[in-house]
């Protein structure tokens, strides 16, 4: 069988026919990976102070085969896209997938900036209308201590950003239940 020259492209004719090694050096080759990524995929082994800077807990590695699902056209990009299964035809039927997707132009993934809500919640308030003028009167003190909470996130561009007023404030009155604020 002549070897495959990939070209940056996911789609590779025949590629459950490569022997493994072979399979491998075609992966090494499109990601970019060094022969040391490429060594820890044959093996399957990370050294235990990998594993414990991945995920919290680590008590060991379980063994699961490591499939390439390939043809994966997203957003006009060539994907290789591991899955690690050991449910027999998965890797295939994706693979498949793909290639039904890739002849009318592939995937299109969108998202939506990530956006997390924290509360400000009045509770016994005796003037509701009284502590929303001093929560926006105080607004940029109250953005600037939550972002004193974790400086790491603000300097990768998160943080608190503004706040917002969270229910309907004539319901909150006529109810006397507490506005809350979103920050």
């Amino acid at each position: 069988m002549e070897t495959p020259v990939l070209t940056r492209s996911s789609t590779i004719a025949s590629f459950y026919k490569l022997p493994l090694e072979e399979r491998l050096r075609l992966v090494k080759e499109f990601a970019g990976l060094t022969s040391e990524d490429a060594q820890t995929l044959a093996n399957g082994t990370m050294p235990s102070a990998t594993a414990q800077r991945m995920i919290e807990n680590v008590i060991g590695m379980f063994p699961i085969p490591l499939g390439i699902a390939t043809n994966f056209l997203v957003n006009g990009r060539d994907y290789l896209v591991p899955m690690a299964i050991e449910e027999p035809s998965v890797v295939a039927a994706a693979s498949n997938a793909a290639k039904m997707a890739r002849a009318t132009g592939g995937f299109t993934a969108t998202s939506t900036e990530p956006v997390m809500i924290g509360q400000i919640q009045l509770v016994r308030c005796p003037s509701p209308k009284d502590a929303e003028k001093a929560i926006l009167s105080a607004r940029k003190e109250i953005l600037e201590k939550a972002n004193q909470q974790d400086p790491t996130l603000v300097s990768m561009g998160g943080g608190a950003k503004d706040r917002s007023r969270g229910t309907d404030a004539r319901k909150d009155l006529r109810r006397s239940s507490p506005p809350t604020y979103h920050l």
